[in-house]
């Protein structure tokens, strides 16, 4: 594995705890770097940090202040 690669991995911590849960990415990054586009896609999946995601949670707790407000009425 490069050590930018490495590097990376350590400094953020979500990408380095999905690593260690999942060590089989360990093999594959070793013999590609090209996997980390997926590494990286599966673990933003998996904490919810994609775009659609982020969208999704804000409509819902504009859902939610929405039923609170209604609730005063």
């Amino acid at each position: 594995m490069e050590l930018e690669l490495q590097k990376e991995l350590i400094e953020n911590k979500k990408m380095y705890q999905h690593l260690k849960e999942n060590s089989y990415y360990f093999k594959y990054l070793n013999r590609d770097a090209r996997f980390y586009k997926d590494f990286t896609e599966k673990m933003k999946e998996l904490y919810h940090e994609r775009t659609t995601d982020k969208i999704s949670d804000a409509i819902d707790n504009m859902d939610l202040i929405s039923n609170v407000l209604m609730a005063f009425k």
